[in-house]
């Protein structure tokens, strides 16, 4: 299997159930008032450990490769070299979060500090919609450690079976690895550790911005760093509105009054979820 199928098979599932993004009022009054949500360069989000956790992937079986001796170690070896430094200084790529989950106690431990969370639930098809408008991806996130050890392994046989049919001599074998690295990072985008298990995490991922001088990324400050991210768009194509259809309001100590400045907040803003508001039920615990 060459490597654009193994991409295409990954984002090839749709999602069926209501996805949810955490954020805090900041993000949702954001998200509400600019009818978009940033999409950040996955090297920089909090979780872009996952990019590091692919090149490991790509580590272990290469090493398993050159023990059981195999003829071209210096292709594996060359490939985990590119890979570890392309994967975090190569193309953008960015990249957005929903879960499947709306009321998970993980979630809002990193999500509602101070008791400020909600989980803004869309419609799957409205996510789907949006990203195919946006020639954005929407895939689901890949956990099982069995599975990921398949589909890095039908990497390598994709790479070798490049270099078996490639005309590029050299040692370098750059030109090959370049060919391959959009779906590359398409596929890193969406491994996580299997200990995030539990979020059963949806990403919609954009299309790999080569040139960013021509392209549409902004940039926001982030914790210790500025962060570069696109806008991605949540416009309805028919009407120009938001539609929420869900939103769960996380652990907070003024559960009542929360509840009714946020819906007092979306009221105004015309925007109301079909399914209406809820409380987590989680008790708010001061840190």
């Amino acid at each position: 299997m060459m490597i654009g199928s193994i991409s295409a098979k990954l984002y090839s599932d749709n999602p069926t159930e209501t996805l949810y993004h955490y954020t805090s009022y900041t993000g949702l009054m954001g998200i509400v008032e600019s009818k978009a949500i940033w999409a950040g360069d996955i090297r920089y989000m909090n979780d872009a450990a996952e990019l590091r956790h692919t090149a490991d992937l790509i580590k272990q079986e290469t090493a398993r490769r050159i023990s059981d001796g195999h003829d071209n170690p210096v292709l594996l070896n060359s490939f985990f070299d590119w890979v570890s430094h392309r994967i975090t200084n190569g193309h953008m790529l960015f990249g957005a979060s929903f879960r499947a989950n709306g009321n998970l106690l993980s979630q809002w431990r990193g999500y509602s500090t101070h008791g400020k969370g909600v989980s803004i639930g869309f419609s799957p098809d409205h996510i789907l919609d949006c990203a195919n408008q946006q020639k954005y991806q929407v895939g689901r996130c890949l956990y099982d450690p069995a599975a990921q050890q398949n589909l890095i392994s039908d990497v390598l046989d994709s790479v070798e079976t490049l270099a078996a049919t490639s005309t590029d001599n050299s040692a370098s074998y750059l030109d090959l690895f370049t060919c391959i690295e959009e779906d590359l990072l398409r596929i890193a985008a969406i491994l996580k550790h299997p200990s995030f298990q539990e979020e059963d995490e949806w990403r919609i991922v954009s299309p790999v911005v080569t040139d960013f001088m021509t392209s549409s990324v902004k940039f926001r400050q982030g914790t210790s760093m500025l962060v570069p991210y696109q806008e991605f768009s949540l416009k309805d194509a028919a009407n120009g509105r938001i539609p929420l259809e869900h939103i769960f309001l996380g652990p907070t100590p003024n559960m009542e009054l929360s509840m009714n400045s946020l819906s007092l907040y979306l009221t105004k803003e015309g925007i109301l979820p079909v399914r209406g508001l809820s409380y987590c039920q989680i008790p708010y615990r001061l840190r």
